[in-house]
């Protein structure tokens, strides 16, 4: 008998980050359907990768974030529609107001730290395909101490 798990030929990191993703949207859905208000405290930090497929941002915030930026959705945001693959948002940056379509699949972290709650995941696209170990999770602030965060990573051994 052997240590190593065989492969899996269900994609089950596919199908976790996908469900987990949908958490995303129904959220912001929820939002959406509130007129862009949100409830009580509640508000949300997403961080995406800025030069995932289907990302589309003002050059100048792709110059200043060439891979990865978080938004903060709070006070000052309008125009949020969500659809099925992303959603898009007005924000202000030093006073200049952007549209930012970003896809669920370039999500790499949602947190509503109103309830300690949030969610880090793989883009699509920037996992390598075969990795020699399991890497450690990034580490999460208030990840040690009971709070809801859950972290994925995939990473498949040879």
């Amino acid at each position: 008998m052997t240590d190593t798990a065989p492969d899996s030929l269900i994609p089950y990191d596919e199908i976790v980050q996908e469900a987990l993703r949908g958490v995303v949207s129904r959220v912001l859905l929820q939002v959406e359907s509130a007129g862009g208000v949100l409830p009580g405290d509640h508000h949300f930090y997403i961080t995406f990768k800025t030069g995932a497929p289907g990302v589309d941002i003002p050059t100048h915030l792709k110059e200043r974030f060439p891979d990865e930026m978080t938004i903060v959705l709070q006070n000052k945001f309008w125009d949020l529609v969500v659809e099925a693959e992303r959603f898009s948002v007005g924000l202000s940056f030093n006073q200049l107001p952007a549209k930012l379509v970003v896809p669920f699949s370039a999500i790499t972290a949602f947190v509503d730290p109103a309830v300690d709650f949030g969610l880090q995941f793989q883009a699509h696209g920037t996992e390598p395909e075969y990795a020699d170990e399991v890497e450690e999770a990034p580490e999460n602030p208030g990840a040690d101490d009971g709070s809801n965060v859950v972290s994925i990573d995939f990473s498949r051994k040879k």
